[in-house]
């Protein structure tokens, strides 16, 4: 079976591992650089901007693949789903319309807001810096409100700032959205949100339009350096639990996240006629419950390397009941083992990563260790591996507990070498510890 995908990066290459453990996959790859693991999976590979639906056209035409898998969300807002479906080719990933669940933050807030969904939070959006903008800010303040300032469309994870964190004060959410407007980041529309207390978590969800079944839940860490400091970012690293919930959550929070994204799928299908592929819930837990900060409609990346890396049902059967609307038939199984996913980046990322810089990886080594090794924003060039200045490397442990996992993933590190650096505390128990004492507090 020929399958397209496109993207290159650690997400990508999950899926691209994952697709193979089909040993009828043959795999062909679009992709912006050559990304090296990826490339030796792939029967082809076409180097070109993910967003180039015209290449994408021309390489589909070319190859004409039984199935379509996109990995990022930038492709998805510029209609690569529409594109392929009209060539006949069906692809696991929402509609243009559909994809502005992530590409429109403030459509997925009227969304929760007109259908009622549980988990909305005070918001409002904004098409130009104004008065009425800073009166919102300051009304938000005087009722003891933190703000969060977000540009409305893509910002590769990082176009975020929150009031107490990134930003010192009222008058710093001020400019920065006065920035957003004039720098046209997302596309120069802003929302203003209420600033939630608790602890963030992930659950993602394959969906056919109807059926939606539920895959393990995740803890990313977007901030930057250790002990959860410094710039957000794409996100550093992330880790599951072999019970499949997190250890700061009631059965209770896993019901309500479920029903919320139950919910999501339902009013999607009234709003644009149906949402196919993966959603991707990245909740806060507060101590009403889970509450939505935002959705994906794709992977996480690196949740995604968390994942797929323990999915027990075959990926291509789980990608042919996506788009065949057969996930109601389909039983979806996940192993019941701990994840512990590392990312290595370049020094400086995300505010002023190196560029250019080659990146030593001792692959054998990686191996010999049982970690599973996914190569992500790096190019590959006469056999020397660069980084492009985003998340270069990313290593995963998998093992019966968390503590294993982690010490798995730690080590692997060690044969990444270059101008680099990593968060070694994620998956650590004293970190995971903090979470559950941060929820015991809130709730009291």
């Amino acid at each position: 079976m020929k399958v397209l995908l496109i993207g290159g990066g650690a997400r990508e290459s999950a899926i691209a591992h994952a697709l193979k453990e089909n040993e009828n996959v043959k795999l062909y790859t679009l992709m912006k650089n050559k990304n090296p693991g990826i490339a030796r999976l792939s029967e082809e590979v076409k180097l070109a901007k993910e967003t180039d639906l015209e290449a994408v056209k021309e390489f589909a035409e070319k190859i004409k693949p039984d199935l379509a898998v996109i990995g990022p969300e930038a492709p998805l807002g510029e209609g690569v789903v529409d594109l392929l479906e009209e060539l006949g080719i069906p692809a696991v990933g929402p509609s243009k319309m559909a994809a502005q669940i992530e590409t429109n933050k403030e459509f997925m807030r009227n969304l929760f807001k007109k259908y009622n969904i549980k988990g909305s939070l005070i918001y409002k959006a904004f098409d130009e810096y104004g008065e009425e903008l800073e009166s919102f800010i300051d009304e938000l303040t005087q009722k003891g409100i933190k703000v969060v300032v977000k540009p409305v469309g893509l910002t590769g994870g990082k176009g975020v700032k929150v009031v107490g964190e990134q930003l010192k004060d009222n008058e710093e959410a001020k400019k920065y959205a006065k920035e957003v407007f004039e720098s046209g980041l997302g596309g120069g529309k802003v929302l203003i949100e209420e600033k939630l207390e608790g602890v963030e978590f992930t659950l993602h969800g394959f969906v056919d339009g109807d059926t939606i079944k539920f895959t393990p839940f995740v803890q990313d860490h977007p901030h930057a350096l250790e002990g959860d400091k410094g710039s957000i970012t794409g996100g550093m690293g992330s880790y599951s639990c072999p019970d499949h919930k997190l250890p700061f959550m009631t059965d209770e929070d896993v019901n309500l996240a479920k029903e919320i994204m139950e919910e999501t799928v339902k009013a999607l299908k009234k709003e644009v006629g149906g949402y196919k592929g993966i959603l991707y819930g990245q909740f806060m837990l507060t101590k009403e419950g889970p509450k939505i900060i935002e959705y994906n409609a794709r992977f996480g990346d690196p949740e995604a390397m968390n994942l797929l890396s323990i999915l027990k049902s075959d990926f291509l059967d789980v990608c042919k009941a996506i788009v065949d609307k057969k996930l109601k038939d389909l039983e979806v199984e996940f192993e019941n083992k701990a994840t512990v996913c590392k990312y290595v980046v370049p020094k400086g990322y995300p505010d002023n990563p190196v560029k250019g810089e080659p990146i030593i990886v001792n692959e054998e080594a990686i191996k010999k260790l049982g970690a599973i090794l996914h190569y992500a924003s790096v190019n590959e060039e006469n056999g020397n591996i660069y980084m492009t200045g985003s998340r270069a490397v990313a290593v995963v442990g998998v093992a019966d507990d968390i503590k294993t996992a982690e010490k798995i993933a730690e080590e692997a590190t060690k044969y990444i070498k270059g101008e680099v650096y990593h968060r070694s505390d994620i998956g650590k128990i004293d970190l995971i510890k903090k979470r559950i004492e941060k929820m015991k507090e809130l709730r009291g």
